[in-house]
């Protein structure tokens, strides 16, 4: 019997929740301007939340994992990066991919550091740390390959899922708050946020979030055109992804970490999108809703991500788990903001790094879409799936380092 008053085999009332609140998430960020402070995005993820923790939807259904995962995400990756072109990459993501570094390393000296503060009082924590710095470099791919990799039990595993999916949330919702805070305004470059807001607010437009997504002239030729193009990106790249990790050998160091590049589908998939934009450029600037309809469907992945922080699962299974977790992401918003103050990073560029290391590329991308910093989107996806090979190989040596 279902515990929560939808059950997770009831896919339309799960739809219908999830573009409801995503509707509701997007007026009010167009409505409200404490809203618009705090996106959309924020808000509808803190309903996924609220539903989740009020037993109403379940913690995982078909409708998230497998739709929302498996299809949304991927049609939006092309979408948004249709404005990308590759030859401008270089001149914007440079310095994206510095603080990215720097982050991870603060990544991998966090996990020591909580280590050696809760050793002896979780099970298993030599491979969870391991397990925890990848996720933290890269993202989930990392956390479900590091965990077989260290046979960390599956109740384990369960636990600190949970605890590093409340703490995502709570992390996420504080990265997208801090750009509307004085301090970090008067003490870091903010380039980024500086042209959104020099967009200015019409009389029409009750927020800076209404103004930026202004009504613009969408035709059904153009929704079909985008839809296409994305579909096409995305079949390709699989197709691409999974015939290269095929037939380039996983022996040894180096062509280990050549196979996961070239077989990593969400990395094929980014260049794909960037040179569909670079090379054909004038034909994609003639189509428009781009990132519109993608923008769209990243909202309806900031749903999810809030879905699975069942905060009374943490309190029951994972208090000590979600500590753990809460001391790594400091140290890396630490040493990330720290370093970044220190070379003289732009704000934007510290943020989306520090959301890359916790949260993967797609987390990052979708904060960069939602906050409007557009020309981020196409270097933070790029430089984060990188970290889907650099955080494997790290959390690999910190297991090993501390023992698992």
């Amino acid at each position: 019997m279902s515990t929560t008053l939808i059950s997770a085999d009831n896919t339309w009332a799960l739809m219908a929740i999830t573009c409801g609140w995503v509707a509701i998430s997007i007026w009010a960020e167009q409505t409200f301007k404490f809203a618009s402070k705090i996106s959309g995005a924020i808000i509808a993820l803190i309903g996924a939340l609220a539903l989740t923790n009020l037993k109403i939807i379940p913690t995982s259904a078909p409708w998230f994992d497998d739709i929302i995962w498996g299809y949304v995400v991927p049609l939006a990756i092309p979408l948004l990066l249709m404005q990308c072109d590759v030859r401008k990459i270089w001149r914007e993501s440079g310095k994206l991919l510095i603080i990215y570094l720097i982050g991870s390393c603060g990544t991998a000296i966090a996990a020591v550091v909580a280590y050696k503060l809760l050793q002896g009082k979780i099970p298993y924590l030599e491979g969870i740390a391991g397990m925890m710095t990848g996720s933290y470099i890269g993202g989930g791919v990392n956390f479900a390959t590091l965990s077989k990799t260290f046979d960390i039990p599956g109740e384990m595993v369960a636990a600190t899922t949970v605890a590093d999916n409340c703490l995502m949330a709570f992390y996420f919702f504080v990265l997208v708050a801090i750009p509307g805070i004085g301090f970090f305004r008067k003490h870091f470059r903010h380039p980024h946020l500086d042209e959104v807001e020099s967009i200015g607010v019409s009389d029409e437009a009750k927020t800076q979030a209404s103004a930026y997504w202004e009504r613009k002239p969408i035709s059904l030729r153009d929704i079909a055109i985008d839809f296409a193009i994305s579909a096409i990106i995305v079949c390709v790249s699989k197709i691409v992804a999974g015939f290269l990790g095929q037939v380039i050998p996983a022996e040894g160091v180096v062509l280990k970490m050549i196979n996961g590049l070239l077989g990593n589908e969400y990395l094929i998939m980014t260049t794909v999108a960037m040179l569909v934009a670079t090379f054909f450029s004038k034909q994609v600037e003639k189509t428009s809703g781009t990132q519109e309809i993608g923008t769209y469907l990243i909202y309806l992945f900031f749903f999810v991500i809030g879905v699975p922080a069942s905060i009374p699962q943490i309190l029951r299974e994972a208090p000590l788990l979600f500590v753990f977790c809460a001391i790594m992401v400091l140290i890396n918003m630490l040493v990330c903001f720290v370093f970044g103050k220190l070379f003289k990073f732009n704000l934007e560029d510290i943020i989306l790094a520090s959301n890359a290391n916790i949260g993967g590329p797609t987390t990052a991308a979708a904060m960069a879409i939602s906050k409007g910093w557009i020309k981020l989107v196409g270097p933070i996806m790029l430089i984060g799936t990188l970290g889907y090979i650099i955080g494997t190989y790290a959390g690999t040596f910190i297991g090993q380092l501390l023992g698992a």
